[in-house]
């Protein structure tokens, strides 16, 4: 077809499951613009270089390409080439001469072979982000200052990227002092940088006025940090996988007799800092533009912490196994714009700090891993604008205090606490005063409990019906329920999720609609027996689109009346249970779009009544998948099947 369209400008095969181009791509001489990204080419054939015309070459996300063509330096119009994400090891020798390229957005350095370093100096017109990777392979330092980064005014972001351990570190050093950029840069990331420390170019108000955006990442020698908090105009600042590094202290901040540290700085983040002891902080207002600080996998850090940022919005410690309380303490100090703080792994916590009372604009709390927090202080019903609250692998906690309700809290998530054995009954309506967790609020949309094995009861009774009726998602994973659950506590549910409750028997439905309802699924309850049927009440769910039902191996039946009432139903997926053997009178609902059925040996020796033939399908779209052995066992049956245009249909045959 290719040969046909020789007028073609603009040719996109980006996501299709090709291996190869065709040599016949070069009749298509008028091309401008053709994206193979998300492809499987591993290598472009060399009647591409014909493409004269070409403009733009898109292989980004190509992840099995490992070559560019050699004589790729015909294309003499290329303005843009994205090989992001790709398995290149070198660029041509020829990418010098694209003279015309303006985005290129990474440069790889050879290891033996390809062009070296130097070939950066002929293409002028770059601009934009630019990478550059395997600089472990630079010849020599004349090569890196060859490269004329300096120069190439138009570059807004540049990433410099190691790869390997070095053997040489001072060497490393010289490189990088070459591959300075200019001073209106606005991004840098320079990672895998064996040098022990940075240059004297990367800090200083001077070196990079404009520069918003810096990353350190996996610079495994270093031990010192430049001058940084001298950058005016820094906003986001990452520092990763600095091994070496045991304090931060002076250097960190500069001179701050000539500017005042950091001043523009909203984001900071340290990670993976295994080594790091100390943070020396100032004290004296360094931060006060800071809106969110990330602590994250810093397991020595015991020192103090900055005490006094005022415009902070967000705080996340995570896997700093020695601070405890009194620095988490220090750094809520003063806090009352803060809207969403994170603590996880932190073993020596014991105790949540009261301090956590004066946030009042606390929108978001999340708590994790703590093993050895045994309570939650009472001071958190003084939260009131906290929408969400997780609390997860907290093994020590066993029960939560009553404390006032919290009146914005739109989310609750409680996992993996294993010492949890119950939760506070309700006060009676209409009392001013109630207690967490039994008494949700009104305005709770979605309650989650997972893997709570101890807790013997939930607020599931006709006493606390009436505080549920805002919660539009539920989810119950390995916890205790009552043999029946009753639907007619949640009016607003849009979807359910039963997971692992051995002791969970059935549903119980109310007389009315549930026309919120949009998704149930059931899976590992081996004691569920049936749905609801006959004055038990019906599964009337007219919006209900996906139904799930996996690995209870006592159920005998599905909900009655399916083609009736669930006529929204497009997704079915039955698995694991032995015990069903036909579907309702009336067979599927109409609008099925996904069915799959596996290890139901009886339902699917029934498969002469499921119905199929009844489903009214639009024969204008693709095609159906069937198990060639279903197939088999439908024809030997002498079933006709109609062609399945939008269905798809998985059978799985034991």
């Amino acid at each position: 077809m290719l040969p046909n369209l020789r007028c073609l400008r603009v040719l996109s095969l980006s996501n299709y499951q090709i291996f190869e181009l065709p040599q016949s791509i070069e009749k298509l001489i008028h091309l401008r613009h053709l994206d193979l990204s998300r492809t499987r080419i591993k290598r472009l054939p060399d009647s591409v270089t014909t493409l004269y015309n070409l403009q733009t070459l898109d292989l980004a996300s190509c992840e099995g390409l490992i070559e560019l063509p050699v004589n790729i330096g015909k294309l003499m119009n290329l303005r843009h080439l994205d090989v992001r994400r790709t398995a290149l090891t070198e660029m041509p020798m020829q990418i010098s001469k694209l003279k015309n390229l303006q985005q290129l957005t990474n440069f790889v350095v050879g290891k033996n072979s390809g062009s070296r370093i130097n070939a950066l100096k002929e293409l002028c017109q770059l601009r934009g982000n630019l990478c550059i990777s395997g600089l472990q392979n630079v010849t020599g330092v004349p090569d890196a200052s060859e490269a004329n980064l300096k120069d190439k005014k138009h570059i807004e972001g540049l990433v410099l990227i190691w790869g390997g351990d070095t053997n040489d570190s001072e060497e490393e050093r010289n490189v990088l002092d070459k591959l300075q950029p200019h001073a209106g840069l606005k991004l840098l990331i320079i990672a895998g940088y064996g040098g022990t420390r940075f240059l004297d170019w990367l800090g200083g108000s001077d070196s990079f006025p404009h520069l918003v955006s810096l990353s350190l990442i996996s610079c495994l020698n270093c031990y010192s940090l430049s001058s940084i908090g001298q950058l005016p105009r820094l906003k986001y600042l990452t520092i990763k996988g600095m091994e070496a590094i045991t304090e931060v202290g002076q250097e960190f901040y500069g001179d701050t007799s000539l500017i005042k540290p950091f001043q523009s700085l909203e984001t900071l983040r340290f990670e993976e800092m295994p080594e790091w002891k100390k943070w020396h902080a100032l004290r004296g207002g360094e931060f006060s533009c800071l809106l969110e600080i990330s602590l994250v996998d810093c397991p020595e850090l015991t020192d103090e912490l900055p005490n006094h940022v005022p415009s902070l919005r967000k705080i996340e410690i995570s896997g700093c196994q020695q601070l405890g309380s009194n620095q988490v303490k220090q750094l809520l100090q003063h806090l009352p714009p803060l809207e969403v703080l994170m603590i996880l792994g932190m073993l020596n916590l014991t105790e949540l700090p009261m301090e956590l009372q004066g946030l009042r604009s606390l929108q978001e709390l999340t708590i994790s891993k703590l093993p050895n927090l045994k309570e939650l202080p009472r001071e958190l019903c003084r939260l009131i604008k906290l929408e969400s609250l997780e609390i997860e692998e907290c093994q020590s906690l066993v029960s939560f205090p009553n404390m006032g309700l919290l009146p914005m809290l739109k989310k609750l998530r409680i996992d993996d606490c294993s010492g949890l054995q119950s939760l506070p009954l309700p006060l009676p309506e209409g009392m001013s005063v109630m207690p967490f967790g039994g008494l949700l609020p009104l305005r709770l949309k979605t309650h989650n409990i997972w893997n709570c094995r101890s807790l013997s009861k939930l607020p599931l009774s006709e006493e606390t019906e009436h505080y549920h009726t805002s919660i539009e998602d539920l989810s119950i994973r390995h916890c205790y329920l009552p043999k029946s659950l009753s639907l007619g506590f949640f009016p607003k549910l849009r979807s359910l999720e039963i997971t692992g409750c051995v002791n969970f028997e059935t549903l119980s439905i109310p007389d009315d609609e549930l026309q919120n309802l949009m998704g149930i699924e059931i899976m590992f309850c081996p004691e569920m027996v049936s749905f609801p049927h006959g004055d038990g009440g019906l599964l009337r769910a007219p919006n209900l689109t996906k139904l799930i039902i996996i690995a209870c191996n006592n159920l005998k039946s599905l909900p009655q009346q399916m083609h009736t009432l669930l006529p929204s139903l497009q997704y079915l997926n039955i698995g694991e249970c032995p015990e069903i053997e036909s579907f309702p009178d009336g067979g599927l609902p109409s609008n099925l779009s996904f069915f799959n059925v596996f290890k139901c040996e009886k339902l699917v020796k029934a498969r002469m009544g499921w119905g199929l033939q009844t489903l009214h399908l639009d024969y204008s779209a693709s095609a159906v998948y069937m198990m060639k052995k279903c197939w088999s066992h439908f024809q030997r049956s002498g079933y006709c099947l109609p062609l399945f245009p939008i269905l798809i249909l998985q059978i799985f045959q034991i």
